[in-house]
């Protein structure tokens, strides 16, 4: 999915007769890396191109998929999406008991005390305070990561000439606690600019590119949602996006780093 982005970015990027970009966001989220790659992608482009990227939210758009939104020169959502989350989740199982009850045992052999920190064949309270303690740091690190990005990205929106994009209210990391919001409550906190659908955001983007007439042009792929963030899915082969980050999420890798919302957490 990211290579994909890359390359349309650099299409549009190239592409003369492109002078806006309308992403078109529909996804719970994904794994830290990926999220955090597109974004970087998204910033990228905009700086080198001069050409302003529009998040255009659908249904859902939470944790990654407000990242990946934080980036733009403009964010319409509708007043019902479902957006916010924003945190970082890792999950993990244990299955130790199980083993007991069939009579499996662990062997294990590691060249140091933490290797096995994140291993489902421990009991809960084998896990010592000081492992919990590593991966909460880790999750905690990438929190900050995730709400610096939120205040770079309108930060740098901001400071772009034409219109004024809203400011993030004086509260807003006070909702950053990993619940939902719907996308009139992210507008009241600044977290997006604009109510509206895909045609508001086509109006935003033709004034933010100076355009009174365009068309609208949406580049296709055949795509498998399996590869998408790196989570698990399983959808028909001929699925086709539409510079579209959405996804269905039926689980998520255990140890693995995630913004993703709650709602698709099981």
């Amino acid at each position: 999915m990211v290579d994909w982005v890359d390359d349309q970015l650099d299409r549009a990027e190239e592409d003369y007769a492109i002078k806006a970009v309308i992403l078109k966001v529909d996804s719970p989220g994904g794994e830290v890396l990926a999220s955090d790659r597109i974004y970087e992608r998204i910033r990228r482009f905009q700086e080198d191109s001069g050409k302003p990227v529009i998040a255009s939210m659908g249904g859902l758009a939470a944790s990654g998929g407000y990242y990946v939104s934080a980036p733009c020169r403009w964010i319409v959502a509708h007043p019902l999406t479902i957006t916010g989350s924003i945190g970082v989740i890792m999950h993990g199982y244990n299955y130790r008991d199980l083993m007991d009850k069939v009579g499996v045992a662990p062997n294990v052999f590691k060249s140091g005390r933490f290797k096995d920190m994140l291993s489902g064949e421990k009991k809960p309270e084998e896990i010592s305070q000081e492992e919990r303690a590593l991966v909460q740091d880790m999750v905690d690190t990438t929190f900050l990561r995730f709400k610096e990005v939120i205040r770079d990205g309108r930060s740098w929106a901001a400071s772009q000439d034409g219109e004024a994009v809203r400011s993030l209210s004086e509260q807003w990391e006070q909702y950053a606690d990993g619940r939902i919001l719907s996308g009139e409550q992210a507008w009241e906190l600044g977290l997006v600019d604009e109510l509206g659908d895909m045609d508001r955001a086509f109006e935003r983007a033709k004034s933010l590119a100076g355009l009174t007439d365009a068309k609208l042009v949406a580049y296709e792929q055949p795509f498998s949602f399996s590869s998408l963030f790196r989570i698990q899915s399983a959808v028909p082969g001929n699925a086709q996006i539409k510079l579209d980050l959405g996804l269905d999420v039926p689980g998520l890798e255990a140890g693995r780093l995630y913004f993703i919302s709650s709602t698709y957490v099981q």
